[in-house]
């Protein structure tokens, strides 16, 4: 199979002679119609009913006890940690193999990852590598989990679902459950994946979904925590909106707050997006088999779901023989406009995380040299 048929074959996909972005979204329904109504209605930043509404479509759609929409997916996953007791000093576990924004917030919050080798089944965190590493570096004491070496706590367990394709959910729970840690889910890409008939980012403490312009729905920016409970909803709601204590006139703020909140604008947007949630899903789960009939028989691997879950194809991959093909594949698809990315640069080969503690990552290294993203924008939705 050589690169001309892989370009032609996603030029005839997506029927078009013009550049194929890696994922472009999606407008068929409402979304001018409301947010010309947020326009209209001047309640255009954080007060408006859409932000309530698209909130409550979130809920819905993914079962969450309590929806937060805020600013972006960024903004969510720090809520989520620090809603989970995170603070200046604690490790947390996550995959070297992910998005910088997993590891900024941490930055940001004062924490320091220690990275973790992913999983050949998901890609995802390993809960094999994980337990091993747990089981060699880390004890319990009254003070919870903490780092044989540097002393530090190790406070919580997250995991992002790569591509959209979740995680390992049962595996990693029992380990956070051993070893004290809380359990919070990078959900940023998997909006409408399942994992064992429940939505990625309810299985965790908390849960964070991005809704950026190349995410599978987009709100233009935008973000949601996913809460185990609605008490804990409750309290993210309070410090995303700068902890203000509800009055008619007065500003009276009861703790350290963000200015977190998702404008009605976006909101707007939002909930237009989310009237077609189920159609790009499927839309996209379509593309998805395409591909892999396509690739079948070939050098390519194509990225499947794992036998556990139902994933939203938010990023297809395939994974190329050798360094040699990957770099073929990149540098001639990308000539020919038609859009192609290596996997994130591995966070500890970032000048920022360099020193983090790690683990062995021998598969995520592996990945890194091997696995290229292909066009995976949503085909034709009919409204």
């Amino acid at each position: 199979m050589n690169i001309e048929h892989i370009c032609q074959f996603i030029r005839d996909t997506f029927q078009t002679d013009e550049f194929v972005p890696l994922h472009a979204p999606t407008f068929v329904g409402n979304e001018k119609r409301y947010v010309m109504d947020t326009i209209d209605s001047t309640f255009v930043s954080s007060v408006g009913k859409y932000v309530d509404e698209f909130e409550q479509k979130i809920e819905s759609f993914t079962q969450s006890p309590k929806a937060v929409a805020v600013v972006n997916g960024s903004a969510a996953l720090q809520m989520a940690l620090y809603s989970a007791g995170v603070k200046q000093g604690d490790l947390v576990l996550t995959q070297a193999l992910t998005f910088v924004a997993t590891c900024n917030v941490l930055y940001h919050l004062g924490a320091q990852p220690i990275f973790i080798d992913v999983s050949e089944t998901s890609l995802s965190l390993c809960p094999n590598a994980l337990e091993r590493y747990l089981n060699q570096h880390a004890t319990i004491t009254e003070r919870g989990c903490i780092h044989k070496t540097t002393g530090q706590r190790i406070k919580a367990l997250m995991p992002m679902h790569t591509f959209g394709h979740p995680a390992e959910m049962d595996e990693l729970g029992v380990i956070s459950k051993k070893w004290q840690l809380q359990l919070i889910e990078d959900a940023a890409e998997s909006l409408g994946s399942m994992y064992k008939g429940r939505h990625t980012g309810t299985i965790g403490d908390f849960g964070a979904i991005s809704f950026n312009g190349n995410k599978i729905i987009t709100t233009g920016g935008g973000g949601v925590v996913l809460c185990a409970s609605s008490e804990a909803g409750q309290h993210v709601k309070h410090i995303t909106t700068t902890a203000k204590v509800p009055h008619a006139f007065e500003f009276y703020h009861d703790e350290p707050g963000f200015n977190h909140r998702l404008p009605n604008l976006n909101a707007a947007l939002g909930c237009a997006q989310m009237e077609v949630i189920n159609e790009l899903i499927a839309s996209k789960r379509v593309l998805a088999m395409q591909y892999r009939e396509f690739f079948a028989g070939s050098d390519f691997q194509f990225v499947e779901e794992p036998c556990y879950a139902k994933s939203n194809y938010w990023l297809n991959a395939v994974i190329c023989p050798s360094v040699e093909s990957r770099n073929t594949l990149l540098n001639e698809t990308n000539s020919h406009g038609v859009m192609t990315r290596p996997v994130w640069t591995l966070m500890h080969h970032l000048p920022m995380f360099k020193n983090a503690l790690r683990g062995d990552l021998s598969y995520s290294q592996w990945l890194s040299q091997h696995l290229v993203n292909i066009p995976s924008s949503a085909l034709c939705v009919d409204r």
